[in-house]
């Protein structure tokens, strides 16, 4: 499912958090969003997903103004997983997940057995199945992290964003989850702040001070120019002669505070 946005923006306090950013993401494509602390790179994934309060400019889904849509219809197509996202401490695992499931669910059509498969599926896919009984209370970081996207797995979204969803976790789930979303059949923009993980992506946003800076293949976007002048390092690609990958070695460019 393609969205694309149109000159959108948010302000807080009469300050500009996000502003003028238009970009369109191709159905299937993965888009990485880098950029330093402060960016706007969690404010722009909230607009694209039509939870922040009267934003500037419009969000589309197939072309489809997202004011216009009902909430539950939102839903049912874009799952949205923030850095910190609340869960009821009472919960179990199984039952944190099934809340993906809601935007699916009315009184002729309540929770059934195809919906805790979908859900435990969603489990299995983040190596959780075999916490499903546990208590949300007795979760790391990094395992409600991993829940947090089974539940978002459990929507069935066509539409997946993520916000620094590798955050907490070690680097075995890091790799695996970046995996298991590439090979999701959806839609996704995901904010990283390693620029070496989002190398992996099809495209990449950066953001700086609000706005679009650039966007663009990885290799085109990552110049030495760039990574001076708005994330403050250098950086030397290394390519790995198993596959021809990139990854860069940084370094800091001035002292740190």
């Amino acid at each position: 499912m393609r969205i694309a946005t149109y000159n959108l923006g948010w302000a807080s306090g009469g300050r500009p958090i996000v502003e003028g950013i238009t970009l369109e993401v191709k159905s299937g494509e993965t888009l990485g969003l880098i950029g330093p602390n402060g960016s706007g790179k969690s404010t722009l994934l909230r607009l694209l997903a039509g939870i922040a309060p009267r934003p500037q400019g419009h969000v589309t889904l197939e072309g489809e103004d997202l004011r216009r849509m009902k909430r539950r219809d939102i839903a049912r197509r874009i799952a949205f997983v923030e850095q910190q996202a609340d869960t009821a401490e009472a919960l179990r695992v199984r039952d944190a997940v099934a809340l993906g499931r809601t935007p699916w669910l009315s009184p002729l059509a309540p929770f059934g057995a195809a919906d805790a498969a979908i859900c435990a599926k969603a489990l299995a896919h983040v190596g959780m199945a075999q916490m499903a009984d546990r208590s949300w209370s007795t979760l790391s970081g990094g395992e409600r992290q991993r829940v947090h996207i089974a539940r978002a797995l459990a929507q069935r979204p066509q539409v997946m964003l993520l916000d620094e969803p590798t955050n907490h976790l070690d680097i075995h789930h890091q790799l695996a989850l970046l995996r298991l979303i590439s090979d999701l059949p959806v839609t996704v923009v995901i904010a990283l702040h390693d620029l070496n993980q989002a190398m992996g992506c099809d495209r990449l946003a950066v953001m700086e001070g609000g706005r679009l800076a650039a966007i663009g293949p990885p290799a085109e976007v990552l110049t030495q120019t760039r990574l001076g002048r708005i994330f403050r390092v250098g950086g030397r690609a290394l390519h790995d002669p198993t596959d021809g990958a990139t990854q860069f070695r940084f370094h800091c460019l001035e002292d740190p505070l």
